[in-house]
């Protein structure tokens, strides 16, 4: 059985569902980050939102920024109290 590779990130699916509450498109969201000074497109916005890609925390600041949240409303509710899930 194959096994499922490790997330090479956390927050893509908050990042993607706090997008979608903003009714922005991937591309949209792309620009209103470049305007905040993150270079990224369109694709590498789909690749964190897939949690492919890793993001930076100096990224991770801008997409909170641009999304207009704090940085902790964009980890999975088990970081926010704490239980960080280990993989063995």
């Amino acid at each position: 059985m194959a096994r499922k590779p490790k997330p090479a990130n956390v927050v893509g699916k908050e990042i993607q569902k706090k997008r979608y509450q903003l009714g922005l498109t991937q591309e949209q969201f792309a620009s209103k980050c470049q305007l905040h000074g993150l270079d990224i497109s369109r694709g590498t916005v789909s690749q964190i939102e897939a949690e492919i890609r890793r993001v930076t925390d100096a990224e991770l600041f801008l997409l909170a920024s641009v999304l207009g949240v704090m940085i902790d409303s964009l980890y999975p509710s088990g970081f926010k109290k704490g239980k960080r899930h280990r993989s063995k």
